[in-house]
């Protein structure tokens, strides 16, 4: 008889759920990020990289980087690298960005080429959230 809990084989078959949108519960402020980012028009906004060039690697589409930029502003991450980090390991971010890692550096050049589209949907989404916060002081 065994005298200690011990964890389940990393290599067991489980039946948890398959699909990341099963362990995003529908009143997370992750999915008002998702549905807000998707509504805007980022080229009228002022993105750079809305148009992926002919050749090269491909890249990373700005909305993307700016979920998980705005992730990042909510949960008070404001690091490149450590946004690399929490995209790598967090559920949310996982789905948010559809399990897409970008790295610190790529993170960073989105911010410096894109600081006037940014400061943009961030005015929005402030407005957004005080809209929808009855308790907001307008």
């Amino acid at each position: 008889m065994k005298r200690f809990i011990e964890g389940e084989d990393r290599q067991q078959v489980t039946l948890l759920p398959e699909c990341l949108d099963d362990y995003i519960a529908q009143d997370k402020p992750v999915r008002v990020v998702d549905v807000f980012v998707d509504e805007l028009d980022l080229r009228a906004l002022g993105f750079d990289g809305i148009n992926p060039a002919v050749t090269g690697r491909p890249a990373y589409h700005p909305a993307v980087l700016l979920k998980l930029y705005i992730y990042g502003y909510l949960n008070r991450i404001q690091s490149s690298r450590r946004l690399e980090r929490v995209a790598q390991r967090n559920v949310e971010l996982m789905w948010l960005t559809g399990r897409l890692a970008p790295d610190f550096k790529t993170i960073a050049d989105f911010r410096r080429s894109n600081g006037a589209g940014i400061r943009n949907v961030c005015k929005r989404f402030i407005a957004m959230c005080r809209q929808l916060d009855p308790n907001s002081a307008t």
